[in-house]
């Protein structure tokens, strides 16, 4: 029987992957695409963007499309260019506004704990908990982007 690596050390090919200088980024590229995505759509479409606030409550809907537009895009340049031409600086401010905002956009949007039991109630509480995932990444952006600044 083979024997298997020591379980602290990381495979070479895994090794070979996060060594990969665009690794990083792509990561980050993806955790922010959907608010690069959802930004740039409001944006293009005022109206829905509205009438998106007004759906979930949020009064008066044009102040509340403003921020969350301005939260998306600001935060995820931030995420993203602070990693490449700030040398870290202010990725903990973009992901601190993208991980606050989706924190507040999940407890708004999948408030599942106040809908009966049935396919939408199930269908909020994975939503809630998806986003309560993207909050925990953006923590992690923002600790590894403090320790490679601390040199960590």
């Amino acid at each position: 029987m083979a024997s298997l690596p020591p379980m602290n050390r990381t495979p070479s090919f895994v090794g070979a992957v996060l060594d990969f200088t665009p690794t990083a980024f792509l990561a980050r590229l993806a955790l922010v695409s959907a608010y690069l995505v959802g930004g740039v759509t409001k944006l293009g479409d005022w109206p829905s963007a509205l009438a998106e606030q007004a759906h979930f409550g949020l009064t008066p809907p044009a102040l509340w499309a403003a921020l969350t537009i301005a939260v998306e895009l600001v935060g995820a340049f931030l995420v993203l260019a602070g990693g490449l031409i700030l040398s870290g600086r202010l990725v903990w401010l973009g992901a601190g506004m993208l991980g606050v905002f989706t924190f507040f956009a999940a407890l708004v949007a999948n408030a599942f704990w106040s809908m009966p039991e049935g396919p939408e109630r199930f269908g909020a509480m994975n939503a809630f908990f998806e986003h309560m995932g993207l909050v925990g990444g953006f923590v992690l952006v923002a600790v590894l982007a403090r320790r490679g600044q601390s040199g960590a």
